[in-house]
């Protein structure tokens, strides 16, 4: 047990504290991740106002939108400012855009994304960033959470850091996505997805700070070491996901954006508003190799 303060929390409070900006608004969610950006239309971003937009991207990890009245093609082109999209090969794409993932629950499909996790570590390339958008919401529920693995890793004892700097782990996307598929399917997908090794702590290619890289759903082992071992470490790694201090829960309204930095953050999407209705499109953005 941690009692007491977490100083890796201030210290990273203090710095954004610290940050200006001059052609948007920015209303902090909580300590170390997470802002609201006011006065601006996704629509219609001059450069300028981009950059600003970009620049709090990546220092809060996850930024917010209220009464952005996009459609597909405009969620997409804001998305396309920052790279290439993806298409996801598991997840039902929006009957118009094939780039655009649709969550459509309802009374007969419920929500299951209720567990902590960065979005297509498993890929050789996993995604940069998603750009989600508010499509209906249910009157009660149906947030979303944030964490925060900058300040995750910057919070672990410097033994545990020790003993993880410069390993590997192995994402895969079989005892998620590959549940429910036949041997053969499943077979067939491990093909062409095989498994893949990332650094368990890697480097953000923008902001140079280190991130503390494994989740609860994609991430199979630790590699080089027993399997009783693995476990152990690994659990106590994701469980750093779950610390209350580093994380943010946004509160949907009809037309809100959340643009969450994937290398940066992992996110849990609270199942708590069955059996109404929740829609919502994601773009996801095709990021870098972990290193």
């Amino acid at each position: 047990m941690q009692p007491g303060p977490r100083t890796c929390v201030r210290e990273e409070s203090a710095r954004l504290a610290a940050l200006k900006f001059e052609r948007i608004g920015v209303k902090p969610l909580a300590a170390t991740l997470g802002a609201e950006i006011e006065g601006v239309d996704l629509a219609n971003l001059d450069d300028a106002t981009f950059a600003e937009v970009k620049s709090a991207w990546l220092e809060y990890k996850v930024v917010f939108f209220r009464d952005q009245t996009l459609n597909a093609k405009q969620q997409m082109s804001f998305a396309r400012r920052f790279g290439e999209l993806e298409s996801h090969p598991f997840l039902d794409a929006s009957k118009d855009h094939d780039q655009i993932v649709r969550f459509e629950k309802s009374e007969q499909v419920a929500g299951y994304e209720n567990l902590w996790h960065s979005d297509v570590s498993w890929r050789e390339i996993p995604a940069l960033g998603s750009v989600l958008r508010g499509i209906e919401i249910p009157p009660l529920g149906g947030d979303t959470l944030f964490t925060d693995m900058v300040t995750a890793y910057a919070g672990l004892d410097e033994e545990l850091r020790s003993r993880i700097d410069g390993r590997t782990a192995t994402h895969d996307f079989s005892h998620s996505f590959g549940f429910a598929m036949s041997p053969e399917a499943l077979a067939e997908k491990q093909r062409e997805f095989p498994a893949v090794r990332h650094p368990v702590v890697r480097t953000h290619p923008e902001t140079g700070r280190k991130i503390l890289y494994v989740n609860s759903i994609f991430t199979a082992r630790i590699d080089g070491l027993d399997e009783r071992e693995s476990a152990t470490l690994l659990d106590e790694l994701c469980r750093q996901a779950t610390v209350p201090e580093y994380q943010c829960r946004f509160h949907w309204e009809k037309n809100s954006i959340a643009f969450w930095d994937n290398r940066s953050v992992q996110h849990y999407a609270a199942s708590d508003y069955w059996p109404q209705p929740r829609v919502m499109e994601r773009v996801a953005i095709i990021g870098d190799r972990p290193r």
